[in-house]
């Protein structure tokens, strides 16, 4: 991408639409106001363009692909919190104000978005309450059983017993959310911005379409990596003590 800084904001979001995130931060108008240049779109709203560029920047490159596979649990486990719970956190109030903003734009001629703010309403609450459970229960006894055994130790039976029980109600929320988001996907016809929708409309199903691929990918790293090898882990651990 050209310099941005002399780029218009329009033109950037049309370009990757994740970088409207930036300019809703900043309260910059990427939408009926986007076409002037991002240096003069700063100067409007008092701020720093090089700060706006360097996240900008930040923002598209955040693809870098790793091999989960090696990873040990606990650097899995604060990967998964600092890139995909962060994530659905910075996330949900953005999408939440977009929904907003088109219902009472467009709600009138286009009565579905109130059936996905009512959808995605209900993921924000589950997907909070969700992550907190994992963060405040699961995750610390996953690094803890991995510390124990690199020291050779034993570690104490958790109070929710077995590690089957706390897994498998993560993995059954993460079922319903999935299909939740799907049901999304199908009433906005796989986020297909309708011909008289505005850019935030655009913008909006963009980054919809951007939470459901990233939830699948958050999903894959737990039910597929990070829970199976917490069972193998779990399971070691009881039969050195029942020797």
């Amino acid at each position: 991408m050209e310099n941005l800084s002399e780029t218009k904001v329009s033109k950037i979001v049309a370009q990757n639409y994740k970088t409207a995130k930036v300019f809703s931060k900043y309260g910059i108008d990427f939408c009926c106001n986007g076409g002037i240049p991002l240096s003069e779109a700063c100067e409007q709203n008092s701020v720093d363009v090089n700060q706006v560029v360097e996240e900008v920047k930040e923002e598209l490159a955040k693809d870098a692909e790793v091999d989960y596979r090696k990873m040990k649990q606990s650097e899995l486990v604060d990967l998964i919190v600092n890139k995909h719970h962060n994530y659905v956190e910075e996330t949900i109030p953005i999408l939440q104000a977009y929904l907003n903003k088109l219902c009472q734009v467009h709600g009138e001629r286009h009565p579905e978005l109130f059936e996905v703010k009512e959808l995605f309403g209900q993921t924000a609450g589950a997907l909070t309450m969700h992550m907190k459970k994992e963060e405040l229960v699961l995750f610390p006894y996953i690094v803890k059983m991995e510390k124990a055994l690199a020291a050779g130790e034993e570690f104490p039976m958790p109070n929710f017993g077995h590690i089957d029980n706390p897994i498998s109600m993560m993995e059954d929320e993460h079922t319903e959310e999935g299909e939740r988001l799907r049901k999304i996907a199908s009433i906005t016809d796989g986020y297909t911005c309708p011909p008289d929708g505005c850019q935030t409309y655009r913008v909006a199903y963009a980054v919809l379409d951007e939470f459901e691929k990233d939830l699948h990918k958050h999903i894959h790293l737990e039910n597929n990596i990070l829970f199976p090898r917490a069972k193998e882990v779990f399971e070691q651990n009881q039969t050195v003590a029942e020797q």
